[in-house]
């Protein structure tokens, strides 16, 4: 009798945990459950702690109130110029009345893919090759509204559809890799072109301003050495009419020039002018004179150990100096001239001739000398 009771006991016992089970429901976050009383619908349990009774209300599958994510297999499109592609598709959802979603579709996400593939296939159908890789936004935007008005009666909303890859015929694949080899060799002759006229023209600019600079840089130089050459000239031409030159020193000189005249390889005959005695002459009687410091051979050191001293008032045309005693300095100026001084264009500069010599007049050693205003003069 007394074992009877404790299985009695604990078959109560079991019974009440049973109960107790059945009855006392949890739900997570972010999940609704449908409670089902007598096989009718009842209420959507949120999250928390919930009763229900036992053997007469039950609870169906918790549904997954969370953002889902869907990707279908690759749906068989054809385009508008008839070529077979394949399209993959994501779709992004959300359950928002659990009880639509369980009532008013058997499988939301089977309907969910079978209405993409229809909708894509009505899409791209109207598309070319072309404009079907290229139109992807377009093809996203219209799938997500017809997949969002239709499902919105299931309770689900559609925020996102993506094509995730757009797969082509092999032979339509090769064309593409071949076209798009082509094209990006025509673009890399076409930079090349570009990059070597570019060069070109930058190397004859610089070649062009190179000319430029350095005629400019010759022509200034041209214009300062002349410059330079006049002011040394003028600074000559000056000192020599200071100094007062007699005939008998361009005679000299004119005898010192002779021998450049016969340089050259090139000359065969030497032509001696008329005026070579006369000029022979002049130097002559100059080294028969006694010199200033009476060393010289002359008439009056005939074998005689004293000076003959001629007075000044006495002497004669022949006892004048080869050049005037007037002393010619050379200035720290003349060594340095003033180049920034130079006012000369070149293209009017004409060497400066003394008014009172003919340039073109024919040299003659037998010729008078102009008059001049120094001692010798007078």
């Amino acid at each position: 009798m007394d074992l009877a009771v404790i299985i009695l006991l604990a078959v109560l016992i079991v019974l009440v945990v049973i109960i107790l089970f059945r009855s006392v429901r949890i739900v997570p976050q972010a999940r609704a459950g449908i409670v089902e009383r007598l096989g009718k619908y009842r209420t959507t349990l949120t999250p928390g702690l919930h009763f229900l009774i036992p053997f007469i209300d039950r609870l169906l599958p918790l549904i997954d109130l969370r953002e889902q994510v869907q990707s279908f297999p690759a749906q068989s499109v054809i385009t508008e110029d008839n070529l077979v592609v394949g399209i993959d598709t994501v779709v992004y959802f959300q359950v928002t009345d659990p009880r639509a979603a369980t009532y008013e579709i058997v499988d939301y996400i089977q309907a969910a893919d079978q209405l993409t593939s229809a909708t894509l296939r009505n899409v791209v159908g109207g598309l070319n090759l072309e404009e079907a890789l290229t139109s992807r936004d377009k093809i996203n935007a219209e799938l997500r509204g017809v997949l969002d008005s239709t499902t919105g009666r299931w309770g689900i909303r559609v925020s996102r559809v993506d094509i995730k890859e757009i797969t082509p015929p092999p032979s339509i694949q090769d064309s593409m890799e071949k076209q798009m080899r082509a094209e990006r060799e025509r673009r890399a002759v076409i930079l090349t072109a570009e990059g070597d006229k570019q060069s070109r023209i930058l190397m004859a600019e610089g070649q062009r301003q190179s000319a430029i600079l350095s005629a400019e840089g010759e022509a200034k130089a041209a214009i300062l050495r002349a410059d330079g050459e006049a002011q040394a000239i003028r600074k000559v031409f000056d000192s020599i009419h200071r100094a007062r030159p007699t005939q008998k020193l361009l005679a000299y000189q004119y005898i010192q020039t002779l021998p450049k005249v016969a340089e050259g390889s090139a000359n065969k005959v030497w032509m001696i002018p008329a005026e070579l005695g006369d000029a022979l002459r002049g130097v002559g009687e100059f080294l028969s004179r006694p010199d200033e410091d009476g060393d010289g051979p002359g008439p009056g050191r005939a074998g005689s150990d004293e000076e003959d001293v001629v007075p000044a008032e006495t002497a004669g045309p022949e006892s004048e100096p080869l050049v005037a005693p007037e002393e010619v300095r050379v200035t720290d100026e003349d060594l340095s001239p003033n180049l920034e001084r130079t006012t000369v264009n070149p293209d009017e500069f004409t060497i400066p001739r003394p008014s009172s010599i003919d340039p073109d007049a024919p040299v003659r050693l037998e010729d008078p000398m102009p008059p001049q205003d120094g001692p010798a003069g007078r």
